[in-house]
């Protein structure tokens, strides 16, 4: 395996290259969060750079992305999850500031090649980026794999828990430990995702015939759906990181 890395944008790829790549990463009802929508496409844009491509001789493999904003270093001023970085990020540049700190935000390796080191490539990739956009930070809000096998676990517990070796118990988490990352805080709201009943049955793949709270498949907490108003909320748990 020989592992290069270069920024999305650098050159065209075959679409279903990409497709493969991007194929099967997180559950479906992620892929409609309305808040982070609103900022996806500028972020996107504005931090093209930040957006990079991990190729195992020329094929890819994984990708990541990140984004500059500003944050004192202290707990309480973390953003709240994922859709606030993103929020953060964009009134940083607007009000043009220059970002201290760089938040990793989505790092996604082919599922045919998993297992193989590869998140972590593409983790260290992005951590390097710092450096050159004068960020001295590097945070990342990061959603623990294994949390979906315990929805009612407050996620402040969850982060806690460790194996016999005590590493933790999570391997995502594990993955960011091992290259050196501390955790720095849990993000009980990092994204809050809210559809009609029937939108969250073609999500989940399931039924919701009265008002309560369900376990969903790949959810790290409960869905809250009431029927009566036609809504569903969930409010996605991450936990916070600092690498640097």
């Amino acid at each position: 395996m020989t592992l290069t890395t270069e920024p999305m944008h650098a050159r065209q790829r075959p679409p279903d290259r990409l497709a493969r790549l991007f194929d099967g990463g997180w559950p479906e009802f992620i892929h409609h969060d309305a808040e982070t929508d609103r900022y996806l496409g500028r972020v996107r844009e504005l931090f093209r750079d930040l957006e990079l491509v991990v190729l195992d001789d020329d094929v890819p493999v994984a990708a990541g992305w990140a984004v500059p904003l500003r944050w004192d270093g202290t707990v309480g001023d973390l953003p709240a999850g994922y859709t606030d970085s993103l929020a953060r990020a964009l009134r940083v540049h607007d009000a043009g500031e220059p970002g201290d700190t760089l938040a990793m935000l989505a790092v996604q390796v082919r599922s045919d090649v998993r297992g193989r080191g590869l998140a972590g490539a593409a983790l260290t990739a992005l951590r390097d980026l710092a450096g050159p956009t004068g960020c001295a930070r590097v945070i990342c809000p990061v959603r623990p794999t294994l949390k979906a096998r315990y929805p009612l676990t407050p996620i402040d517990r969850f982060a806690t828990w460790t194996r016999p070796d005590g590493e933790p118990l999570d391997p995502w988490i594990r993955t960011h430990t091992r290259l050196g990352a501390r955790i720095l805080a849990p993000a009980p709201r990092s994204q809050v995702i809210t559809g009609t009943v029937a939108e969250w049955e073609t999500w989940t793949g399931m039924v919701f015939p009265d008002t309560g709270d369900y376990v969903i498949p790949d959810g790290l907490t409960t869905l809250r759906v009431d029927v009566a108003a036609d809504t569903g909320v969930y409010v996605e748990p991450n936990v916070w990181l600092r690498h640097l």
